[in-house]
Formats: C-alpha cells, structure tokens, sequence
C-alpha cells in the first residue's frame, strides 16, 4: 500500500512539472509574439521572439528539469521512451500534462494582453487578414510552404532539436557542465529559429502548438484555427512526433551505442604487481597458521 501510494505521488510530482515547465515556456515564448505582434513591432522583431522562445525553453527545463527532466515536448518524451530513459506507462501522463500546460500558458497570454488585443483586433479575433492574431498562439505556413514541405520541416527541426539535447544529457559524450544543461539546450532553440525559422515558425513541439490553438479556437478565433492552409494543424502535430524517433534511432545507431561501458583494462605490469602482492599476503597467512599451531 505504501509503495502504491509513493508511485502515485511520484507521477503526480512528475506530472505537475511537465505542466508547469510547459505553462513557462508557452508564456515566455507566445508573450513574445503577442508583444511584437500587438505592438506592430514596436516592441520587438523575429530575434525578440528567437530570445523569448530561447530563454522560455530555458527556465522551462530549470524549473521541472529536476522533478521531471523537463522534456515540455511530446516528441522528447516519446524520444525518451524509445532510448528507455523514461517509462512508456508515464509516456501519457506527460503528454497530457504538456498538452494542459501549454493551453493555460496560451490562456495567460491572452488574459495578460486581453486589452491590447481588443484594441489591436477591435473586437474581431481572426486568423488571417491585417489584424490576424492566430499566430500569436499557434504556426501558420508561409505562402510558399507545401505540406509535404511543411512536414520535412517539421521532421528536420525537431530532429536536429533532439538530437541535440541527447547530445547535451549523453553521460558518455562531452555533455555540459551539471546545471548549464537547461541554457544549452535553450541555444538549440536559438539557433533552430535563426536557420530554419522561415517557412512556419519552427514550432517543433506538438503540445506547444496544438495546445494554445485549442485555446484560440475556444476563445473567440474559432474553427478557422485549424481549417486555414488546408488544415495544416496537423503537421507541427505529426511532424515533431516523427522527428523524434528519427533523432532517437540515429543518436543510438550513430553516438550511444558506440561508448565504452566497460572498465578499462589495467596494464599488464599493475596485473603482476597485484598478483605479487596477493602472493605476499598468502605466504605472510601461512607463516601466520604454522606458528599459531607449533606454539
């Protein structure tokens, strides 16, 4: 019953990481957005977002890292589970977890700038045109971006997002100082959004996106938020959850499954030295025993 009740409570502390790191993230990273967007970029531009969503993702992972390992991502979640570095019966539990934390982090955001977006939209909430504040919350591809671009876009950079951050808790590879982690895997972010922000936003986090569009398709926008581009919605859904395996199986296949678990082998000459050694404390016991039993 005790060990019962101590499980329950583990996933619980778990689960409420995952939510809260996500909540941190979506909020840092949306809030960013909606400054730049509802102020017509007058108080911020593209690189005010790459630091938002850069320095979001960091204190994302500072504050459930240590509870949870602060993934915030269903695709490093799933990613985990396929290197057996996390439970696949916890696997649900951190999904809906990210999936609640980015939807009150998205909610926070309106409510933060629930003024500035009346007064931005005049009322009228709206996915495309002039005054269009749908991408504040979720991606909406560039003009030019097909869905099977849109989709390798996906795959690539929440792959190249995951392989990284293996990279960075790989006990085996160079790895980053204890603590630094969480910064080192908020440049990933950095240098994903300067390179390969382009065609949709790089939003590389199912829960991230798909979260905070469920709260804009509930709070006025409508089912606009996911027919628009030819219900792209379910890309920046599919797309990470499959650049996730990918990044996973090539990490292991390519980095992980070449370290070196062994102890290394000791020189010879340390090996007779030791057997020397063993010899001399046989002989010293021995001569021990014959004096004990002449006496």
């Amino acid at each position: 019953m005790r060990q019962h009740c101590a499980l329950k409570y583990g996933i619980l502390k778990e689960f409420l990481a995952e939510f809260l790191g996500t909540f941190v993230l979506v909020l840092f990273g949306c809030g960013s957005v909606a400054q730049t967007v509802l102020s017509r970029n007058t108080l911020g531009e593209p690189l005010t977002v790459h630091i938002g969503f850069s320095v979001g993702l960091t204190m994302a992972v500072y504050v459930a890292g240590g509870v949870s390992g602060g993934h915030v991502n269903p695709a490093v979640s799933l990613a985990m589970v396929i290197l057996g570095k996390l439970k696949i019966w916890k696997f649900p539990f951190y999904v809906i977890a990210q999936f609640l934390g980015a939807f009150a982090g998205a909610a926070a955001v309106f409510g933060l700038y629930y003024d500035a977006f009346m007064d931005f939209t005049s009322g009228i909430l709206s996915v495309t045109g002039i005054n269009a504040t749908g991408h504040i919350f979720a991606s909406y591809p560039a003009r030019h971006l097909s869905v099977l671009g849109g989709f390798i876009d996906q795959v690539v950079g929440s792959g190249m997002l995951i392989l990284c951050i293996l990279a960075i808790i790989d006990g085996g590879n160079i790895g980053a100082p204890k603590g630094v982690e969480p910064l080192a895997i908020g440049l990933i972010i950095m240098a994903i959004g300067v390179s390969m922000g382009l065609n949709c936003g790089y939003p590389l986090n199912p829960a991230r996106d798909l979260g905070p569009r469920l709260f804009t398709a509930a709070a006025g926008w409508g089912m606009e938020v996911f027919s628009t581009a030819g219900y792209w919605w379910w890309i920046p859904v599919a797309g990470p959850m499959v650049g996730g395996v990918v990044a996973a199986v090539v990490y292991y296949l390519l980095i992980e499954v070449h370290h070196h678990h062994d102890e290394p082998e000791k020189p010879q000459g340390e090996e007779e030295e030791e057997e020397e050694d063993e010899e001399d404390e046989d002989s010293s016991l021995k001569d021990k025993y014959e004096m004990i039993t002449m006496s």
